[in-house]
């Protein structure tokens, strides 16, 4: 019965963690978010990049020998 008492301990705790938790608003996701995608675009593009660059030079590296 001890697990029992502990486990009911846990989420009662875990219950008024939640409570004291400030949450971010609706704009601050959105903002956040927009954040994300653009940082993901970015990366996105310059890794492509880096990728045909790299791509080029050993398919020219390949072709001289």
């Amino acid at each position: 019965m001890r697990f029992f008492e502990r486990v009911k301990q846990f989420v009662h705790e875990v219950a008024g963690e939640f409570r004291r938790v400030s949450w971010p608003n609706r704009a601050e996701v959105v903002n956040s978010t927009v954040v994300v995608l653009a940082v993901v675009v970015v990366l996105a593009v310059f890794l492509a990049a880096v990728d045909m660059g790299l791509s080029w030079i050993v398919e020219r590296i390949l072709r001289w020998g």
